[in-house]
């Protein structure tokens, strides 16, 4: 008989779930207890050093809420990776097919790229990250747990879910189904909108309306690893370092006193207790003058260390293991020497993560399903691109600088009179400038386009020159220089 509390039913565990938990439970507590062992076990580092040995969602969601490198560890490469346009493209022509329209329609109505990113940020902070699709065959909340009806159907929203929100529930025991080790149904936990609004309930949910989405995972196909577990330890020690920092800034800043009373004074109770309020008064307001008598107040030396070097060290190791460059994590990646390094190689990881996790494991697997359920139509081609916004485009001033430069090259060899006897105009446009052959032959046409019969008449001659003397030009007519009009 099923228990209830208010009308409400209470959430039970089967054996066999409670089973399996325990199993997990005493396999992860027998590896963790491993951890920082050291002459036998006489030594345990991460008890000295105060390390917790084994961590769940809420560690890991503390340290994203709260501390700030852990939380750009989480945020800048799925900012990175989910900036510009996100566009899915069938065929190079200008005009979009019917799928590409779908899509395009599908990410302005339900702003697809946030939702996305969202996702990739909750699978990160956890093992994984669900997207749950609202499908147009669920009339009430009991039609969850079913699977999706055949047919077309239309997608009424899209929502991302951590570890935490979207539990497994069940998972698929049968070894001779393709799914066997497979989440079954999810247990999602949701805003309770149908009374107070600052309550909750759980659902359960099929799997065939959720996409199980992983990051860093080795031999199991339902759990990755989160991002800030390999760096826990150094997240830790960030906050003893800065905190300390603070702590010593504050108590070490404002030297201490020593008081000396002379030996021939004798201190009336009155007067140790007004010079007690005085010195209360000093240090914890804004009062700056003690007025005593027999008492001699010396400042005591100041004590404060530079915790740079000591949390440059940490944010190394962070570095070595997340793949983030130090001044990309710590924000000071612009006005560095060697930021333009530093920025090349975020700008690889960044691409190798949209490659490697992003396109198939998020946007592929999210379009593909669409397809399946008929709410994207199906390619003409049979396949489709994922357009990302170009990481290696230069930019403006790059460009300028660019320019500036085939400016000056162009200028020093049509100012060479021996150039093009040399190097035809050709070459110099394909070696020095660097131009492609569709450009080479953009610009010979428009060379070719902007001179008179006169002028092609003796460029065409000065072009079949290839070595000195050059043929005498007549009196009062000079050569004219590619691009350059002399009349």
């Amino acid at each position: 008989m099923e228990r209830t509390i208010k009308n409400k039913p209470i959430e039970t565990v089967s054996s066999k779930q409670l089973h399996a938990l325990a199993s997990e439970i005493i396999s992860r507590a027998n590896l963790a207890a491993n951890l920082g062992q050291q002459f036998g076990g006489n030594r345990d580092l991460y008890k000295s050093l105060g390390y917790p040995k084994i961590l769940n969602w809420e560690d890991y969601w503390g340290q994203y809420s709260r501390q700030d490198i852990a939380k750009a560890i989480i945020d800048r490469p799925v900012k990175a990776t989910w900036q510009g346009q996100l566009e899915l493209i069938e065929s190079e022509d200008a005009d979009k097919t019917a799928f590409e329209q779908a899509w395009y329609d599908l990410n302005k109505k339900f702003k697809l790229r946030s939702l996305l990113s969202r996702v990739d940020r909750l699978t990160g902070i956890g093992r994984y990250g669900v997207l749950l699709l609202g499908l147009d065959d669920v009339k009430k909340r009991e039609d969850f747990i079913n699977p999706v009806k055949d047919g077309k159907r239309k997608l009424m929203y899209v929502k991302p879910f951590g570890e935490n929100s979207a539990k497994i529930d069940t998972y698929e025991n049968d070894p001779s189904n393709a799914r066997y080790g497979m989440p079954k149904i999810y247990t999602v936990e949701v805003a309770d909108v149908t009374g107070d609004l600052a309550s909750t309930s759980t659902i359960k949910i099929h799997y065939t309306r959720v996409l199980h989405i992983l990051e860093d995972h080795l031999e199991s196909e339902v759990m990755g690893i989160p991002r800030l577990e390999a760096v826990y330890n150094r997240l830790m020690d960030i906050e003893k370092l800065v905190g300390g920092d603070a702590e010593m800034f504050w108590k070490g800043a404002r030297p201490g006193y020593q008081g000396m009373v002379d030996k021939d004074y004798t201190m009336t109770t009155t007067t140790k207790e007004d010079l007690k309020d005085q010195i209360d008064e000093f240090d914890n307001n804004l009062r700056r003058i003690l007025v005593n008598e027999g008492v001699e107040l010396k400042a005591l030396a100041q004590q404060i260390a530079d915790p740079h070097n000591h949390f440059d060290i940490q944010l190394t190791c962070i570095s070595a293991v997340t793949g983030i460059p130090k001044r990309i994590l710590s924000g000071s990646e612009r006005g560095e020497l060697a930021s333009t390094q530093d920025s090349g190689e975020w700008k690889t990881y960044v691409q190798s993560r949209r490659e490697d996790h992003a396109e198939p494991h998020i946007v592929r697997l999210f379009a593909d399903r669409l397809i399946e359920l008929g709410i994207l139509p199906t390619p003409e081609s049979g396949d489709y691109q994922v357009d990302w916004l170009d990481l290696f485009s230069i930019s403006e001033k790059e460009r300028v600088e660019i320019g500036k430069a085939r400016a000056n090259a162009i200028r020093e060899y049509t100012t060479n009179p021996g150039a093009e006897a040399i190097m035809p105009p050709r070459a110099f446009l394909e070696f020095c400038l660097g131009l492609s052959q569709a450009q080479i032959d953009l610009v010979m046409k428009m060379i070719d386009e902007g001179l008179s019969e006169e002028q092609k008449e003796l460029w065409k001659e000065l072009e079949e020159i290839v070595t000195p003397p050059a043929k005498p030009v007549p009196a009062g007519k000079p050569i004219p220089k590619p691009g350059v009009n002399k009349e």
